[in-house]
């Protein structure tokens, strides 16, 4: 358990406002730059000028390319709105967790909604099924996350009450055991389906389509919303269980709240992508070294950081190499697991307590 800071204790407000502005201004900036980046030559007043035509607005020019607008609509929008999104949930819920776990290195696999999703996702790749068209992988993988989390919720009840270390030690156990699951669909596999299931466990961004913006966004805003709710409880949380039930909350009921929401945003995301790793442990660590431990500013903070991440890595995984869309969930490893290391490190050279 780490120490937490009063409950009174908030972030200056000049400092929330100039992160936020910040962000805001690093996300426009990359999301344009990531609009004009690709094999189809485009300019920021093409797309500019696309955006402007299409809200109803005669102004700027188009793109000049045969496929310009094609691609910018059909390929770049859907991608870059879905990498938005799916880093926002994945910001947000690796905030809830570290919170309801008051734990700075929490993240939201702990759970077993990733590696539960990935085994929806390989049995429907490997025993085939198409009871939902083009979307029975990713439905299936939004099952099996929230089947696989509300499983690891219930293991690890005891006496109508949840541990934290028994709830870590169960998602530990369970993730163990997906990986199997997981491992012995890829060696009965057929050489295609193999591929697919090692390319999912990789996460890309390479599949996104207005459709799934069209999921994934409404239960983004839905989640970050809930948990935007809760944010007060979660600071009186991180005072003590004690504590926190002697001003008024329900612990258990909090938590169970919590978990649900982690696994809304981390399915949702995780099924359209595959597993990304290291944005919902990374984001929210550093957004509370900058912000301080106030859940009503981290949470929508680390929302924006995670979208930004996310952004900034699916970029790097399209130009990184020439013609060639490299994994995004080993974009993000490679770069998250030495930051992360550091983070480790600085935080026992502070001897504990929220870095």
């Amino acid at each position: 358990m780490t120490e937490a800071a009063p409950i009174g204790a908030r972030t200056p407000t000049r400092r929330v406002v100039v992160t936020f502005g910040v962000s805001v201004v690093a996300l426009v900036a990359l999301a344009l730059i990531f609009a004009v980046v690709g094999q189809v030559p485009t300019s920021p007043l093409e797309v500019l000028g696309s955006l402007a035509h299409r809200a109803g607005l005669d102004i700027g020019p188009l793109p000049a390319h045969p496929s310009g607008e094609v691609t910018l609509w059909q390929v770049r929008f859907p991608r870059l709105t879905l990498a938005v999104f799916v880093g926002a949930c994945l910001g947000c819920a690796g905030a809830l967790l570290q919170g309801v776990f008051a734990n700075p290195l929490a993240e939201p696999g702990v759970v077993g909604v990733s590696s539960g999703a990935a085994v929806g996702a390989g049995s429907v790749i490997v025993l085939g099924g198409s009871f939902a068209g083009v979307w029975s992988v990713a439905l299936a993988a939004f099952v099996g996350g929230l089947i696989t989390t509300i499983a690891v919720y219930f293991m690890a009840r005891n006496a109508g009450r949840t541990e934290v270390v028994t709830l870590i030690l169960t998602g530990v156990a369970v993730n163990a055991f997906a990986g199997g699951v997981i491992a012995f669909f890829t060696f009965v596999a057929s050489p295609a389906a193999r591929d697919q299931i090692v390319f999912w466990q990789l996460g890309s961004l390479a599949g996104a389509t207005w459709q799934s913006v069209t999921v994934v966004g409404p239960l983004a805003v839905l989640g970050i919303g809930a948990s935007l709710v809760i944010a007060r409880r979660l600071d009186l949380l991180a005072l003590g269980e004690n504590v926190a039930r002697h001003l008024g909350v329900n612990v258990e009921r909090l938590r169970q709240f919590a978990i649900v929401i982690v696994a809304l945003l981390v399915a949702s995301g995780v099924a359209f992508t595959g597993i990304i790793l290291f944005v919902g442990l990374v984001v929210p660590h550093v957004m509370r070294m900058v912000l301080g431990p106030s859940h009503r500013v981290l949470i929508p903070a680390s929302a924006l950081a995670g979208a930004i991440v996310l952004l900034a890595a699916d970029l790097v995984t399209r130009t990184l190499v020439a013609n060639v869309d490299l994994p995004l969930g080993m974009v993000t490893s490679l770069a998250g697991a030495p930051f992360f290391f550091w983070l480790i490190r600085r935080t026992r050279a502070r001897q504990g307590g929220w870095a």
